[in-house]
């Protein structure tokens, strides 16, 4: 198998006329830059804008429109006014760890009795754990509430009834035909759902949750003894849980994510200041989060217990956040050289053959089910095809999968259940488990699903932009403009445009692969740098085109524009790489406000 080289550049959304632009960036204050990415982020009013602007948590949807909201609060509020011991069921990624925190954390500030288990991934493996539901039961527990898992969970949920526990779901994964028996179903995208926006990540359900959870009490009036939490402080796990899961940044989660952002920042909580400390963090961004501290709290539950991530973040004491954060940070260096040694393997047995033509499954004894999720992403982003990997142990195969788009990853396992044993997740992402000696069948029938689905087209990656500009439209004021777009992430990535005809000098290897050059359009310069690319060094020549992100380099109290490149092309291969022409003409008057 060989690694994708030729990218298609699309255009991020629907083209709309100058004049609208024009009008739009009128009544918004915002230069050509940041108007035409709003506009093909489907922004077209001047409310919308308003809105996804400076948008507040007021705006935040009912609570009681999800389903099973309101038997699950009943039954919590009970719970909490009997003084009933409830225990929290999380899961062992960031999500899940983040949200069995905020459950257990605001439960107790509600004055609930409340414990929590974190599952061993290599001892439990995912989602609700009849070891768990059977210990809890040992300890007094009458009410198990889950975070981020459960929704699949049919035998463990009967279980449930039989150990005489009231088991409330709070999940975010697709559901199955037929839910599991339970107190309550607290879903938002469960067939019949009010609730205005699907693809909360599981600390967001949990959050809404609560949120319907403290209206009842105070309604109760149970807030008379104690005082009532303010939630907002909170909202520094919903950002850590909702950028760690990969969940669209737009609409609600964009609203819990700014502010929660802003919470994270603020450093009150001592485990989140040790994470920044060990990460080496000054500012926090979305960026930050996803790559810099979310890879530390995942990797204790790739490798150790999760349960550790609850503690470093529940806990007060600075001296005991400080050594549990040099904890994770040793694991997440170990995560790091068993991934690179996995993915070493992988990508040698693809070379030699291995794969079908559309996707690829691997399996094998010798990898660490904690760092193949992590791993069949890498595949996916050098090879562009749904990605399978499966870590074999006694005959028996944990397999994490990862998808590109127009691959529903939830809907082809379904097509392949007969060659599983279980299997759960959503579009982009899934776990399995599978007999070994199934591994070949269920291959086979994976890549025929591919074959019905995937076209050629399909197999190339895609670069969204915002559309075509001109050197000489880029200022730094603008390129700073761009910040009121933020937060950035998955469903809202930083604006990207296309510049064409190009002229590239000064080409310099920096680092171990990047390389810096300076591109020169029209009298128009600019520094560039281009990450993780110098072996493609020897393109640069003649005219290029160019799709990059605007940023800001600070040197020495020196601000200037730098563009980070996302990829380039020779000007002469654009139609076969699928460009398409600008959706703003780039000439003639600029809109209000360039």
């Amino acid at each position: 198998m060989i690694s994708v080289c030729r990218r298609r550049w699309l255009l991020r959304g629907e083209e709309g006329s100058l004049d609208h632009l024009s009008r739009l960036c009128a009544d918004l204050g915002l230069s050509n830059l940041a108007g035409r990415a709003l506009l093909l982020r489907g922004i077209s009013s001047v409310e919308e804008g308003r809105e996804f602007i400076s948008g507040r948590l007021a705006a935040l949807p009912d609570p009681f429109l999800m389903p099973g909201i309101e038997a699950a609060t009943v039954r919590l509020a009970s719970a909490i006014a009997q003084g009933e011991a409830i225990s929290v069921h999380g899961d062992y990624d960031v999500d899940g760890i983040t949200g069995a925190t905020l459950l257990t954390e605001v439960l107790r500030a509600f004055g609930a009795r409340v414990d929590y288990h974190i599952p061993l991934r290599l001892r439990d493996g995912y989602g609700l754990s009849a070891v768990a539901l059977r210990s809890a039961a040992a300890a007094g527990a009458r009410v198990v509430v889950s975070v981020d898992c459960g929704v699949s969970a049919a035998a463990e949920a009967q279980l449930a009834t039989e150990l005489g526990i009231d088991l409330i779901i709070t999940d975010h994964h697709q559901p199955p035909a037929h839910l599991p028996p339970a107190t309550a179903i607290v879903h938002p995208a469960l067939p019949g759902s009010a609730f205005p926006f699907a693809e909360l990540a599981g600390v967001g359900v949990a959050f809404f949750l609560l949120v319907a959870l403290r209206k009842t009490l105070r309604e109760s009036g149970a807030f008379t003894c104690r005082p009532e939490p303010d939630l907002r402080r909170w909202l520094d796990l919903v950002a850590l849980g909702t950028i760690a899961d990969v969940v669209p940044l737009k609409g609600v989660n964009r609203l819990l994510t700014r502010a929660g952002l802003a919470v994270l920042a603020g450093g009150e909580r001592p485990g989140i200041a040790a994470l920044k400390e060990v990460a080496a963090v000054r500012e926090v961004t979305c960026g930050v989060v996803g790559f810099r501290l979310a890879p530390r709290l995942n990797a204790v539950g790739r490798l150790e217990d999760a349960a550790l991530g609850v503690d470093l973040l529940l806990t007060r004491e600075q001296e005991r956040a400080k050594a549990i954060a040099e904890q994770l940070d040793g694991f997440n260096q170990e995560r790091q050289r068993i991934e690179k040694e996995t993915l070493s393997q992988a990508i040698e047995r693809l070379e030699a053959g291995e794969g079908g033509a559309r996707t690829i499954v691997l399996a094998d004894s010798r990898w660490h089910s904690g760092v193949i999720g992590i791993v069949a992403s890498r595949l996916v982003e050098r090879y562009h095809r749904p990605a399978v990997l499966i870590a074999l142990a006694d005959g028996l195969g944990k397999g994490s999968a990862r998808a590109i788009a127009g691959f529903h990853l939830y809907r082809a396992l379904q097509s392949c259940a007969a060659h599983l044993k279980g299997f759960g997740g959503h579009a982009c992402a899934a776990g399995l488990t599978i007999d070994e000696e199934n591994v070949s069948a269920f291959a086979t029938a994976f890549e025929q699903v591919a074959r019905e689905v995937l076209t050629e087209e399909d197999l190339l990656p895609r670069i969204l932009h915002d559309g075509e500009i001109l050197f000489e439209e880029i200022t730094e004021a603008k390129v700073r403009e761009l910040v009121v777009l933020a937060p950035f992430g998955a469903g809202n990535p930083e604006p990207a445009y296309v510049a064409l005809g190009v002229k590239i000098s000064q080409i310099k290897t920096v680092g171990q692969n990047h390389l810096r050059f300076v591109a020169r359009q029209d009298g128009y310069s600019f520094p560039c740098i281009a990450f993780g690319m110098a072996e493609r060094m020897t393109e640069l020549q003649g005219d290029i085109d160019l799709l990059f992100t605007p940023g800001i380099n600070e040197w020495r109290d020196r601000s200037s524009v730098q563009l980070r490149i996302r990829d380039w092309r020779r000007s002469a291969d654009a139609v076969d790489i699928g460009a398409p022409a600008p959706p703003f003409a780039s000439s003639g008057a600029m809109p209000a406000g360039a």
